[in-house]
């Protein structure tokens, strides 16, 4: 066996066991890996050689990388969406990401030109091209539980264009100066490529995972179909391959793939082949020439000072409409820059527009600055009352029903809404709930100006059944994620044309029987449901740092008692030594402080 890629597995399992140990949570993976090759490459141990095996997997790793940086890309975020009774034009954070990445295109152009004026980096459109690039998946993983608020919306925006016009600014400079500028046009045929894939696969893709089997993984080898077809179209066209992998990671994300999927597809990429190409970039790295360059040397701390000073101006665009402490947070964590980086520098080594010892220089201050912009972040950042609102909920309806829950929902987890039709019941409850609101008509324009589908769940609670269908079928049209539809009276044709719909439904017939049958087999879930300082709450295990471990060892059971976990389409009886594994549906039983705490451990995506 090849010992380098060996050595090289062996450190890719033993990182993240350290880091995990020591708890060192600020300094990203990526970062970790990468300073782990310097040590064991020829900058000091000199334990690990490029091997063509290792050369191989780091070729396939970075090819994985940037698949799954386009699967990181969340279309919907380009569609605004605002919060009930808020101004549209109060906080639109495509239009603020935009402007603020326009700010970063043009000083990056400057520092540019600054550096060629100075003499140390004469390549102005190399450097421009790098001065913008933002490390999204380092940005996904820092922002947590803020992804959904509009600031997390802001500063992803930016990031995805810190990633996406960087790429396609590298594709023009390879074609440019590989001497394939003549052939620049045919880049669009990927793109053309892109949407007759996406229109093919679209439709067969739900086929698909109906008859995937655990020995078949159609999903997985759709993937890597679309990975190497669209490799090898950008190859063919002049491009880079690593647009193609980019591209084909869009077009996965387009099909609208399972969480497993999602989940198998980042395990493949960052469980094997994407650390080894982080430790194989820091082996490649010449720390011992670079300390002897006087050039180079002086090159470090100007490249650390500029990839700072070119996202400085979003500073400017953020403040006018957040406050200033999370704008200051919100520029530093932007300038945080690795994951386009080395594969830019990779082709230009390739092109022979950079020498080894700058390319190393440019690596270096990467990674200074990639420790840098989480670590600030993370430090001046705080959470508004408007962050820590988990998602939007309007209900439809006013009695005795909704407007006890509506009271009753978790302030800290959700913005309610309450909304009626009728003035009575509005004169009624307006003293009671704390947001409600009269509307003239439940005509679908009316609901649109009243902000009823700008929301994450919406439940339709009236008493009429025909109505609620109505309004749900009307919330699922303009895209709200959750539908809960009030059905007394169902017939089983309706029942399963709105579950085919995926629209949820609650009957409190079928209620009340389920906590009678409850209370007969466990008479304690009367004082679980009617207990005023405990609650029974659910969570669904995101969060990757738990998978694997037994429930008796995690860190906050003792303020939790896990009565079920489904998964897989069956209800486990949970015990001490079972395993969590990511996807279980745990329902349990907490006081309110100590469930907001499991909620946002274990629900957290990493």
């Amino acid at each position: 066996m090849d010992l380098s890629l060996f050595i090289v597995s062996l450190a890719a399992l033993v990182i993240p066991i350290i880091m995990a140990r020591f708890k060192i949570n600020a300094i990203p993976t990526a970062v970790a890996e990468i300073v782990t090759g310097i040590i064991l490459g020829k900058s000091l141990l000199n334990t690990i050689k490029i091997t063509s095996s290792v050369s191989l997997l780091s070729n396939l790793g970075v090819i994985l990388l940037m698949f799954l940086s386009g699967m990181e890309i969340n279309f919907d975020l380009f569609k605004k969406k605002d919060l009930p009774d808020t101004k549209p034009s109060s906080v639109n954070p495509a239009r603020i990401a935009v402007f603020s990445f326009a700010t970063i295109t043009v000083m990056a152009l400057i520092l540019a030109e600054i550096l060629k004026l100075i003499g140390l980096f004469s390549d102005v459109m190399l450097a421009m091209t790098i001065f913008m690039t933002v490390a999204l998946g380092v940005v996904i993983v820092t922002l947590k539980e803020i992804l959904s608020r509009p600031i997390g919306q802001t500063i992803l925006l930016t990031a995805v264009l810190g990633e996406v016009i960087p790429l396609l600014l590298l594709t023009v400079y390879a074609s440019i100066n590989g001497g394939n500028a003549g052939k620049l046009w045919l880049i669009i045929l990927l793109f053309l490529v892109a949407i007759v894939l996406l229109k093919r696969f679209k439709q067969p893709y739900q086929w698909f995972n109906r008859i995937s089997k655990s020995t078949t993984q159609l999903d997985i080898r759709l993937a890597f179909f679309l990975i190497f077809t669209l490799v090898t179209v950008a190859e063919r066209v002049g491009a880079e391959n690593i647009l193609g992998a980019f591209l084909a990671g869009m077009v996965m994300k387009l099909l609208e793939p399972s969480e497993a999927t999602m989940d198998k597809l980042t395990s493949i990429g960052y469980g094997f082949f994407i650390p080894i190409f982080f430790i194989t970039t820091g082996v490649k790295l010449d720390l011992k020439t670079l300390i002897t360059n006087p050039n180079a040397l002086m090159l470090i701390p100007v490249l650390v000072l500029f990839l700072l000073l070119s996202k400085l101006p979003i500073f400017l665009v953020y403040v006018r409409s957040f406050n200033k402490r999370n704008s200051i947070a919100g520029t530093f964590l932007i300038m945080t820059t690795i994951t386009i980086v080395l594969p830019t520098l990779e082709v230009a080594r390739k092109l022979n527009a950079i020498t080894e010892t700058q390319s190393d220089a440019f690596i270096l201050a990467a990674v200074v600055v990639c420790i840098l912009g989480p670590i600030l972040f993370n430090s001046i950042f705080k959470l508004t009352k408007e962050d820590k609102i988990k998602q939007r909920v309007v209900i439809m309806g006013t009695n005795v029903m909704t407007v006890p829950v509506a009271q009753e929902l978790h302030d800290n987890w959700y913005d309610v809404l309450l909304v009626t039709h009728k003035k009575e019941n509005y004169d009624t409850y307006k003293s009671k709930v704390a947001n409600l609101k009269l509307i003239s008509s439940l005509e679908e324009t009316c609901l649109e100006k009243a902000g009823a589908f700008n929301c994450d769940i919406l439940v339709a609670g009236f008493i009429e059944d025909e109505l609620n269908r109505k309004i749900a079928r009307m919330a699922k049209e303009h895209g709200v994620q959750r539908v809960i539809a009030s059905q007394e009276r169902p017939k089983p044709e309706t029942i399963k044309n709105l579950t085919n719909e995926k629209i949820e439904i609650y009957n409190l017939f079928n209620v009340q029987t389920s906590v009678l049958r409850a209370l007969i087999e466990s008479p304690s879930i009367l004082r679980i449901l009617t207990d005023t300082k405990n609650g029974l709450f659910e969570v669904t295990v995101r969060n990757h740092k738990y998978a694997g471990q037994k429930l008796m060892n995690l860190d906050f059971i003792e303020q939790m008692t896990v009565s079920r976990i489904w998964r897989n389409g069956t209800w486990l009886v949970p015990h001490g030594n079972t395993i969590i594994e990511t996807g279980d549906h745990l329902i349990f039983t907490a006081k309110g402080e100590d469930a907001e705490r499991v909620r946002e451990e274990l629900g957290r995506k990493n």
